[in-house]
């Protein structure tokens, strides 16, 4: 297929705004199911489902590239990985793009820009702690007034006319909220900004914007006295700010008893993933990340309500409803990665589901927040990080089972041959192993000659932000999840007041490059939420030529491994699509078809290259689209939409 130029026949330049002819008049649709995807997981359910079937497993091979947009030149520099999930209403797409988070409207049939808008944050952006494309952006309509709503890296809180561009004159000022103004922990006379961003689109639900907050990665914080990450809910109208919820509570509230020190001066605790809710009830579901730092708690003793946890509060007044935390003293980094999943399963139960890094989907029930299946508080061993306070228990869910590997033992270790395990456990003298998903970390420098405990999952999952997808009709739920150790390893770090932080340094060994724990390091799991049961589970990705080729691999028949990649998935009437997705070596620019119930690949389409973005669809004239960011590899990132000849 030929790349589709861009040229602007038109030219309007108004406070940053690009724009072309105004849009065509109208909303015919904002749901999946009138052939749109109005939210950056499908409905503000987190489905990552659609109803659409012109896509089948009967022509899904047959598919090719209908359009290509190319983001090289829309920024200061190139970028390479656009996480962003364009959004798609009436034949308009809306995505993020380029380091600078623009907004670009793209004709849905074409990929032709519509109009752009373009931050000028300047020193603002330079100190952010979360630049680049972001996540993608939300939408808004009242049948009559259309518009998109987006926050910047600079923590900027725009409102765009969905037909224009245009910033709406009657939100905040001049269409532009400052999130910064009411932070808590926000002035510090060291820094020029607070310790604030956000990366994920914010939530839109019945006339309220959900805005949760990002900072810089937690394993380095600058400060002990991070700014604190409240979710705030405010008017789609005005801009006007409606509620607060201290994710850490003040005096008098809920949770504060569970903090015995640091409350005052300990930030973090936001909301950095995706949001998702409830319209019928008027109920969000926010998950938590941990409270600074993320490795080392020593600052913060205590279960430190309401880090780590799943909490549901009113739309309109931000009030709690219920809350469950998933990790006390989170001191892993087991922050709650995606959206909780709500759905009405086909045995009658309401749920909501919260997939993640520990491999785990904790499900309860969406109106009293009481789980489907009991979750146990367990011991848990303690560590011996001077100052540290370690949680005597944490609570492990029954049922349904991991879906990924949890804790790291000489079990676990590769085997393929009695030399390669004699040079894993090599390897592995010079650290900790994990027994448990809950083993602490360790010193980078500890008293028995360590280096530090290496643990599985690690802190980036299991799974994490790409999250799973739900089958509203079969109530499977399928997730996506790689197996990769992590070191957690603490040390002083001069960049900040801490203590203690993330070690620099200690790499995850490794045999002659060789991933040491088994087989299969990246998979995709379908469950039966009906049941709890698993029904399938298969490796994804093939076995990667680095270890076919592998001298220590010699004559060897390994089964298909899988790569422990950032893998996308989407869900249809018909199909699951599954990417290989970026952010390992070997890694190929694949899509598969595959079949629901039983896992069966049933077609491989390549792609330009590694897919960076999650998979949408959406159907326009008749015609239905598959879409997805691609890039990494030295290549400009670029959104392809798909379709059959």
């Amino acid at each position: 297929m030929l790349v589709v130029r861009v040229l602007f026949s038109t030219l309007c330049i108004w406070a940053g705004f690009l724009g072309s002819a105004p849009l065509a008049q109208g909303q015919t649709g904002t749901t999946v199911n009138a052939g749109d995807w109005p939210n950056i997981h499908g409905e503000v359910s987190s489905h990552r489902y659609s109803p659409l079937d012109q896509i089948n497993s009967d022509n899904v091979a047959e598919l090719e590239i209908a359009w290509r947009f190319s983001t090289k030149n829309f920024g200061p520099i190139t970028d390479f990985v656009n996480p962003s999930t364009p959004l798609e209403v009436d034949g308009i797409l809306y995505a993020n793009i380029g380091i600078t988070r623009n907004v670009v409207a793209l004709d849905a049939a074409s990929g032709q820009v519509l109009w752009l808008y373009r931050y000028r944050e300047g020193d603002r952006f330079d100190e952010a702690p979360r630049k680049g494309a972001g996540r993608g952006v939300a939408y808004w309509t009242d049948g009559n007034k259309t518009r998109i709503i987006d926050v910047s890296p600079g923590y900027l809180m725009v409102s765009l006319n969905a037909e224009t561009g245009i910033p709406d004159p009657d939100f905040g000022n001049q269409g532009v909220v400052d999130l910064f103004e009411g932070v808590r922990n926000g002035d510090d006379p060291r820094y020029p900004y607070p310790e604030i961003g956000l990366s994920a689109p914010p939530l839109v639900m019945n006339d309220v914007i959900v805005v949760g907050s990002a900072h810089r990665g937690g394993g380095r914080p600058r400060s002990k006295f991070n700014t604190k990450g409240d979710v705030r809910g405010f008017d789609v109208h005005t801009g006007e700010l409606l509620w607060t919820f201290h994710t850490i509570p003040e005096r008098g509230e809920v949770g504060y008893e569970s903090w015995q020190t640091g409350i005052e001066i300990t930030g973090n605790a936001g909301v950095w993933a995706a949001i998702s809710g409830d319209p019928e009830m008027g109920h969000v579901y926010l998950p938590t990340e941990a409270a600074t730092s993320d490795a080392y708690g020593g600052e913060r003793h205590g279960d430190n309500l309401f880090s780590s946890s799943v909490v549901t509060v009113d739309v309109k007044t931000g009030q709690r409803i219920w809350h469950y935390q998933l990790v006390h003293h989170d001191i892993w980094d087991y922050d709650i990665p995606s959206p909780p999943i709500v759905a009405d399963l086909p045995n009658g139960r309401k749920v909501v589901m919260s997939v993640t890094k520990q491999s785990w989907v904790y499900t309860f029930d969406r109106f009293t927040g009481e789980p489907i299946w009991p979750i146990v508080e367990r011991p848990v061993p303690a560590g011996d990080v001077p100052g540290e306070w370690y949680s005597p228990t944490q609570p492990f869910p029954t049922h349904p089972a991991p879906f990924d590997r949890q804790g790291f033992t000489e079990d676990d270790l590769i085997d393929f041959t009695p030399e390669l395990r004699a040079l894993a456990l090599e390897a592995t003298k010079d650290y900790r192993l994990s027994p448990t998903v809950f083993t602490p970390p360790s010193l980078a420098a500890a008293a028995d000659g360590t280096r530090g405990t290496l643990s599985l999952p690690n802190a980036t999952g299991g799974s994490n932000w790409e999250s799973s997808a739900y089958d509203p009709e079969t109530g499977i739920l399928y997730v996506p999840s790689r197996t990769q150790l992590g070191v957690m390893s603490l040390a002083k770090f001069d960049g900040s007041d801490l203590d203690l932080s993330q070690g620099f340094g200690v790499r995850i060994p490794r045999v002659q490059g060789l991933e040491l724990v088994k087989p299969p390091y990246g998979r995709i799991t379908a469950i039966d939420m009906n049941s709890g049961e698993h029904l399938w589970m298969i490796a994804n990705a093939d076995t990667p030529d680095r270890l076919i080729n592998h001298p220590l691999l010699a004559g060897i028949d390994l089964s298909r491994t899988g790569i422990p990649t950032r893998a996308g998935i989407l869900l249809t009437k018909t199909l699951l699509f599954v990417f290989e997705g970026t952010g390992a070596a070997g890694a190929s620019p694949i899509m598969r078809a595959v079949d629901k119930l039983t896992g069966e690949i049933i077609a491989e389409i390549d792609l330009p290259s590694n897919q960076t973005g999650l998979p949408f669809t959406y159907q326009h004239k008749g015609k239905q689209y598959l879409g997805v960011f691609v890039g990494g590899g030295g290549r400009a990132a670029e959104l392809i939409a798909m379709a059959l000849p």
